[in-house]
C-alpha cells in the first residue's frame, strides 16, 4: 500500500495523540484512556472518512513497535524473580477460561461448537486475533466470525472501564494489578491501555504477560485444527501457517529486553526509548478507539455475551484471588 493512501490516517492519529496529551494535562485523566475516548467519540459521532481508514487501520502497527520499544525498560532479574509463578497463573487460567467458554456454549447454552470454539479463543488468548486465527483453522462461517469478534470487542470496550475502578477500590498494586489484567482481559490493546493508566510498573506487568498469553497461540490454533480435522470439517495447519499466526513482537519485546539488561544502553537512550513507545502507544490506541462501534456491539447476540460474561467473572475472579495470595 503507497505511503500517499496511509497519510492522512496516519496524520489524524498523530493529531489525536496531540489532542489526548493536551487534554490529559488539562483534565488529569490518563492520556491512553483518552486516546481511547478520543477514538470512541470521532468513530460513534462523526464517522471516519473512507480516505482516512486505511492510515487509521496501521494504529496494530504503532502497537506492536511501542511493545518492541518497551523491552528496553524490563528488568530482567524482577521478571526471573516471580517468573515462574506468573507463567503457571497465565497457562492456568489461560485453561480454564477455554474449558470454561467450551462448557457453557456446548453444554448449557447449545452453541454452535465452532461458535463456541471462536468465542474460547477470543476470550482465553487474544481476542479478534485469536477468533481470526482459529476461524481460518476450522473454517468457520463468516457470521460465526463477525459474532465472536463483536462479542470481544463489547467485553474489550467494558473491562477497559471496569478494571481500573476496580483496582482503585481494592488498592491494587502495580504488578497485582498489570498480571491480573494481563491474564484475564481479552485483547493486547486494551491490556496495556489499563496497566499504564494505573502506573508504570503495571504497564510493564500487563505488557509482559499478556504476551505470554499471545504466545499461546500456535498451539491453540494446532489443537483445534486437529480437533475439527476428525470429522473432515478443518484442516491442519502447517508450520508456515503458525508462524504466520504467532505475534512476532514477542520476540522483537525479547530481545531489546535482553540487550538493556545487558547495560548496552545509556541512561539517555533508554529515556528516549521511553518516550517513543509512550507516543506510539498513544498512536495505537486513538486507532483502537475507532474499532469499537456502536451498531457493532448492539448487533451482538446475547448468548454468546452471557457465555463470555460468565467466564470472563470466573477467570477473573479466580486469578485476582491467585495473585493476591502468591504476589
Amino acid at each position: 500500500m503507497s505511503v500517499r493512501r496511509l497519510l492522512p490516517g496516519v496524520l489524524a492519529l498523530c493529531l489525536g495523540a496531540i489532542l489526548a496529551r493536551a487534554l490529559a494535562l488539562s483534565v488529569g485523566v490518563n492520556h491512553l484512556l483518552l486516546a481511547i475516548a478520543l477514538g470512541f467519540l470521532v468513530t460513534n459521532v462523526v464517522g471516519i472518512p473512507d480516505r482516512l481508514e486505511p492510515g487509521i487501520a496501521t494504529h496494530k502497527l504503532w502497537l506492536g513497535a511501542g511493545i518492541v520499544l518497551m523491552g528496553a525498560s524490563i528488568s530482567l532479574e524482577s521478571v526471573l524473580e516471580v517468573g515462574g509463578v506468573v507463567l503457571l497463573v497465565v497457562v492456568g487460567v489461560t485453561a480454564t477460561t477455554l474449558l470454561v467458554v467450551e462448557l457453557l456454549a456446548r453444554n448449557v447454552f447449545g452453541l454452535a461448537d465452532r461458535m463456541g470454539s471462536l468465542l474460547a479463543a477470543g476470550a482465553s488468548i487474544c481476542g479478534v486475533s485469536a477468533v481470526v486465527a482459529v476461524a481460518g483453522a476450522i473454517r468457520a462461517r463468516e457470521e460465526q466470525i463477525a459474532y465472536a469478534a463483536a462479542t470481544v470487542l463489547l467485553f474489550d470496550a467494558i473491562t477497559i472501564v471496569v478494571y481500573p475502578i476496580v483496582g482503585d477500590l481494592l488498592n491494587l498494586s502495580g504488578v497485582v494489578f498489570g498480571t491480573w489484567a494481563g491474564v484475564s482481559m481479552f485483547s493486547t490493546g486494551p491490556v496495556v491501555a489499563v496497566g499504564f493508566a494505573h502506573s508504570e510498573v503495571a504497564g510493564q506487568w500487563a505488557t509482559m504477560t499478556k504476551l505470554a498469553r499471545n504466545a499461546l497461540i500456535g498451539a491453540v490454533v494446532l489443537a483445534y485444527a486437529s480437533y475439527y480435522a476428525r470429522d473432515g470439517g478443518g484442516g491442519r495447519p502447517s508450520v508456515r501457517t503458525l508462524w504466520d499466526e504467532f505475534p512476532k513482537f514477542v520476540l522483537g519485546f525479547l530481545a531489546l529486553a535482553v540487550v538493556a539488561s545487558a547495560g548496552v544502553l545509556s541512561s539517555a537512550q533508554l529515556d528516549s526509548i521511553e518516550n517513543a513507545y509512550n507516543w506510539l502507544f498513544v498512536l495505537a490506541f486513538v486507532g483502537l478507539g475507532t474499532e469499537i462501534r456502536l451498531g457493532d456491539l448492539r448487533n451482538t447476540g446475547a448468548t454468546p455475551a452471557v457465555v463470555v460474561l460468565f467466564a470472563l467473572l470466573v477467570s477473573s475472579a479466580l486469578s485476582l484471588a491467585v495473585l493476591l495470595a502468591v504476589l
